[in-house]
Parts: structure tokens; C-alpha cells; sequence
């Protein structure tokens, strides 16, 4: 029995059972350990943007060093007011201190309120690998909405709706709605037009919607970033923090915007007896440091802006070869992510053994020393054979390399000499994938059979 394996220790079936480790952090140690051993591999399976922290950052966070006690659990009130006047300004949301708390990290925060609220949680297929996890270790059950490619997936109304409608038919109690836009792993934003709509429809059905827009300010100008809380604001909780647009994962910040009255005092009970039981408060020099990150600095918003533009000029060189090569991909329009599907060569893929996300990402790896996540990660069904590759991590392996390259765009912002002349490993890394497909593309003619229909024979002649 299992029991006596490990003996005296004995593991809880609860929340444990089925779970696996975060594909992303599972794939980056994977890359530690083949770079340890000399390997060369492209990184594109980790969505850690690594650009440089800027000084006054770096300054606030060493000024405070001293700042040694424990803080209030869901933040100090100058935090909490800098953010509020942040949000305001930034997203024209007419939020107040009271509705901000903040966490070790937007997923801490999210855990938390999946917690609090709710019974069952609404999930779009695909979505980022942390949303589902979450949901299993709380013992609710999940209500996958799939997200088509060709309807650039965008979230369809009409479809929720039929999921949600066969659900409760089922005794189900969907409740939690969860949306991220720009969205990992596809790279795409919801329109403004789809915004209205979602928020139209959570309305009418009560949802509480959680919001992730951790990538809010890393947008490549194709289509606005538009929150849900915007038209919805009673039902709706806006997540971020600082890991994305200021490259901070590190610091482990994130926060959560309440919705207004009495629904808010709620919530920010709930969060406050959650917090206090389980991390206390955030780190205290991170605190005092984020009240700088969102001071309105216009040195520090500059940054932002130039770090969301190298972002945008790095993915789209990606997806444009991936286009060139024929690879069905949706154009992105925030983050720095891709989704490519590999089905249409399904004949080759066989050929070579593969019949999954999972093994496509694996022979990738293998050969081609690309590391890229399966579709299976985000909840695509694994014979759909898509990955997902994120253009954050290559040419910006170290912290030198990711400040000369912040360097050489301020200095030339031209798109097409940034990549020329400062991308190596993406133009390496972007002709392994061309080769790739090409590959595929004669081994899926010579293994494609060409069936000619049989052409009846002539009936018999009565002639004679």
C-alpha cells in the first residue's frame, strides 16, 4: 500500500491526488539542468520577462532594507492609496484604498479568493496551468469553455452560456468565472466589444468574475486593454502586480482590486482572515518599493512603456516566422506569448511518434533544443497539438545581456535593426522552428497516401 511507503508519514488524498507540478516551473529546471550539463538549449517554454530592475527600484528596495517587521496583512495604507491613484490614472478606474489589498504575488491572492468564494470555477480551454491546480487543491470541481483558434479565441458568449445551461442540468453550480486578458497562453486580448458582452452576461447570471490582468500594461497597440470591472464593477476583482511589466517575479507582489460597498468590507474580511493565517503579509521592503513602482514616476512609466514595446518587437518577429513557415497561429496583441497548432501535419508528426502536445514538446526538445510548453499544460486536450512559446527569455539569459539590450533599443527603437542586430538566439531559435516544419512538410508528402477514387467499370452493352 502506499501508506507503507513512506512511513510514519502518511500523505492527505486531498488536494494532492492528481496534481502536478506548474508545467512552467517544471520546464524551466528542466533547461537548468540541460545548460548545467553544457547543452544548448533556446529557452521559449518560460514566461519570465527578464529585463533589468530599474534603479529607483533597486534604490527603494535597498533604502528599506531595515524594515523588518511584520506589516498589516493586506497591505500599508500608503500602498494602498498609491495604487488606488495608479489605477485611476493609468486604467480610469475610480477605485479607493480600501478596495486594494495586496499578496505574496497575484497567484497567492487568487488561491485566496477561490477559497473564499464560490463552489465551482469557470475556466476557458486554454487557460494559464495555475487557474485549474488551484481549483483541485480546494476541492472545486472545474467548467472548461473551449476557446476556438478561429474565432481568434475570443471568449464566445453563446457558448458559455450552453456550457453553463448543461452544467446545472447536471447538478452543477457554476459560480467563479475566471478571465486574463492579455491571456496566457494565446497571446490575445479580449476586444472591447467582448468585454461589454462578458460583463453583460455576468451580470445577468450573478457571476462573480475574478480578472487577471497581470499583462495589463504589456500591450502591442492592436487592440486597447479594456477591463471587465469597467462595465461590471459590482462582481468583478481585478488582479496584477509587479512580475510582467517591471520584471519582478521575483519579488513575489501582487494585488487585488475590490469591488466598491459593502460586497468589498466583505472580501476584504475574508482576504484579511486568509492572510493572517497563511503569509502574514508581504515582504516589508517589497512593500515600501512597490509604493515607488506605482508612484506615477514618469521615469519609471517611461520604462514600462519602452520594455512593453521590445516586448511586442520580440514576439511579433516570432510570430511572423511562424506565419512565413505556415504555421496556423493567432496574431498576438499583448504579453509575449504564442500558441502555434502543428495538427495540419498530423500524418508527419505520427511518423515520428507523436500523437500528443506532450511528445511534440518533448522531440522538440530533444532535437531541435527548443524549449516550448505542451497544450495539454493549459487544458487543451493533448492530441491538439499545440505549444505554447514565450519570446521573453532569449537574448536576455543574464542581467547583462538584458541591459544592453534595453540599451541598444533607447538608443535605436528601430523594430527590424533591434532584432538584426541584438537577437542572435531569437533569429537562431526562429530558423530552428523553420527548419522544423519544413521537415515536416516533406515527411508528411511522402508519407501521405494520394487515394484516387476507383472508376466504376462499364456495364455490359445490351447491344449485340
Amino acid at each position: 500500500m502506499v501508506t507503507e511507503r513512506f512511513r510514519p508519514f502518511r500523505f492527505s488524498r486531498a488536494g494532492i491526488r492528481g496534481l502536478k507540478v506548474s508545467a512552467t516551473l517544471e520546464m524551466n529546471e528542466r533547461v537548468r539542468e540541460m545548460w548545467d550539463a553544457g547543452q544548448d538549449v533556446f529557452h521559449l517554454g518560460f514566461g519570465e520577462s527578464r529585463f533589468p530592475v530599474h534603479p529607483k527600484l533597486a534604490e527603494a528596495l535597498r533604502a528599506n532594507a531595515h524594515q523588518r517587521s511584520y506589516l498589516p496583512a493586506l497591505g500599508i495604507r500608503e500602498l494602498r492609496e498609491t495604487i488606488a491613484r495608479f489605477y485611476q490614472q493609468r486604467f480610469q478606474m475610480p477605485i479607493s484604498p480600501t478596495q486594494v489589498v495586496v499578496g505574496p504575488g497575484s497567484k497567492s491572492l487568487l488561491y485566496a479568493l477561490m477559497m473564499a468564494l464560490g463552489e465551482e470555477v469557470i475556466l476557458t480551454q486554454p487557460s494559464w496551468v495555475s487557474y485549474a491546480p488551484q481549483a483541485h487543491i480546494l476541492g472545486k470541481p472545474v467548467l472548461w469553455v473551449p476557446l476556438q483558434a478561429e474565432q481568434g479565441y475570443q471568449l464566445d458568449i453563446d457558448l458559455l452560456r450552453r456550457e453553463m445551461e448543461e452544467d446545472k442540468e447536471q447538478w452543477g453550480n457554476p459560480e467563479v468565472l475566471v478571465v486574463n486578458s492579455p491571456h496566457n497562453p494565446t497571446g490575445t486580448m479580449l476586444a472591447p466589444e467582448r468585454v461589454r458582452a462578458l460583463a453583460d452576461f455576468a451580470r445577468q447570471e450573478q457571476l462573480m468574475v475574478l480578472s487577471d490582468e497581470i499583462y495589463a500594461l504589456i500591450t502591442h497597440g492592436t487592440v486597447p486593454h479594456v477591463s471587465v470591472a469597467h462595465h461590471y464593477p459590482e462582481g468583478t476583482i481585478v488582479l496584477g502586480g509587479l512580475s510582467k511589466h517591471l520584471s519582478l517575479g521575483g519579488w513575489r507582489f501582487g494585488l487585488a482590486i475590490l469591488p466598491a460597498g459593502r460586497v468589498g468590507e466583505a472580501l476584504r474580511r475574508a482576504l484579511q482572515n486568509i492572510a493572517s493565517s497563511i503569509w502574514s503579509s508581504v515582504s516589508a521592503p517589497v512593500q515600501y518599493a512597490a509604493v515607488v513602482a506605482y508612484s506615477g514616476d514618469s521615469e519609471i512609466d517611461e520604462y514600462v512603456d519602452v520594455c512593453a514595446q521590445m516586448h511586442a518587437i520580440r514576439t511579433r518577429y516570432l510570430y511572423e516566422t511562424l506565419v512565413e513557415a505556415g504555421v496556423p497561429c493567432v496574431e498576438p496583441s499583448g504579453a509575449f506569448y504564442l500558441y502555434p497548432n502543428f495538427n495540419q501535419w498530423r500524418v508527419s508528426l505520427v511518423a515520428r511518434g507523436i500523437q500528443t502536445s506532450d511528445e511534440l514538446a518533448f522531440y522538440l526538445l530533444e532535437r531541435y533544443a527548443l524549449a516550448s510548453l505542451p497544450g495539454s499544460a493549459f487544458g487543451s486536450p493533448p492530441e491538439d497539438l499545440c505549444l505554447r512559446l514565450s519570446s521573453s527569455y532569449l537574448d536576455a539569459g543574464t542581467d547583462e545581456k538584458a541591459s544592453a539590450l534595453v540599451e541598444a533599443y533607447v538608443a535605436d527603437p528601430d523594430p527590424q535593426a533591434f532584432i538584426d542586430n541584438h537577437h542572435p538566439r531569437l533569429r537562431e531559435a526562429a530558423a530552428c522552428l523553420a527548419e522544423f516544419t519544413a521537415d515536416l512538410e516533406k515527411g508528411q508528402q511522402r508519407n501521405v497516401k494520394v487515394i484516387v477514387p476507383a472508376v466504376p467499370a462499364p456495364k455490359p452493352s445490351n447491344l449485340d
